[in-house]
């Protein structure tokens, strides 16, 4: 029989390269967590490992086995946590997935007024989740994802909270900087500055340059936003963010913002969660404080 043990063992190993650092992980001895595994094959007929070179290889049967154990532990351990903080008095624990770089600041201004009136209710930020981030609201590791782009999934609700228009920042002394609006050909020589993610997942490749069969001279990847802004108000190129976020910025450097378009890029900001959870009231309660900020 598959137990939890199993799956951990599995997990561990893969995460750790090797049995010794799997077993010290989970505070076994490198025999038990042998023969416990030994067990298992023998009463499946199935083998998990291969052995290759000094490492070991996972076979398909223990392929299977470790994407088992990559969905399930995490519900578990999520009950774990959830059940210790009822029988605590705490409502719990909120983990808020992120699928879009700029949203963070918005979060925040949700955040603050939220902690104030659920003083029960932890809040935690998963960046590692920024992209893709449906598989992890699925498997329980975040109860809210934050994104532009939601999915309709069996399972799952989305909501739109906040609306925005996406923007070409540029620098104030820019030679676009007062037009009403571009046009994708004038990209065409401009040097391009986005956070790292695919061309597929870019609004302004999408719904502007690509439609328009242009792409620009340079396309430059920066993670942080603050210094993405730096260097558009520093003349290094141009970038594509929300308006609001470009007007918090441009009372403190010189930036300013262009329609992308005549008839604009405009987006929303939607929460989505387990469609099970949408009765609790603090789940709904955060629904309530992002859409009146």
């Amino acid at each position: 029989m598959i137990e939890r043990i199993h799956l951990e063992i599995l997990r561990s190993t893969q995460q750790c390269g090797s049995l010794t650092a799997a077993a010290q992980q989970l505070c076994l001895t490198q025999s038990a967590l042998s023969h416990s595994m030994r067990k298992l094959e023998h009463q499946l007929g199935a083998v998990f490992w291969q052995k290759e070179g000094r490492g070991l290889r996972l076979t398909r049967s223990g392929q299977y086995l470790l994407s088992v154990a990559e969905r399930l532990l995490p519900q578990l351990e999520h009950a774990e946590q959830r059940v210790r903080q009822y029988a605590q008095g705490q409502r719990g624990i909120l983990r808020i997935g992120m699928e879009c770089h700029p949203c963070y600041r918005w979060l925040l201004k949700v955040v603050a007024p939220y902690l104030t009136d659920w003083p029960d209710v932890d809040v935690d930020v998963k960046q590692q989740f920024q992209f893709g981030a449906v598989g992890a609201l699925f498997n329980y590791e975040i109860d809210v994802l934050v994104t532009p782009d939601p999915l309709n999934k069996t399972g799952l609700l989305f909501k739109p909270v906040f609306d925005y228009e996406q923007v070409l920042v540029v620098a104030k002394n820019h030679p676009l900087a007062n037009q009403g609006y571009v046009r994708a050909e004038q990209l065409s020589d401009q040097v391009l500055i986005t956070h790292p993610v695919e061309h597929e997942r870019l609004d302004v490749y999408q719904q502007f340059l690509m439609p328009a069969k242009c792409t620009p001279k340079i396309h430059k990847t920066i993670e942080s936003t603050d210094i993405l802004l730096q260097m558009v108000a520093n003349g290094r190129g141009v970038a594509a963010l929300p308006r609001w976020l470009v007007n918090e910025y441009a009372e403190k450097i010189p930036l300013t913002s262009v329609s992308l378009g005549e008839k604009g890029i405009h987006k929303q900001i939607f929460l989505g969660i387990r469609l099970a959870d949408e009765p609790l009231d603090f789940v709904r309660a955060f629904f309530d404080c992002a859409q009146t900020v």
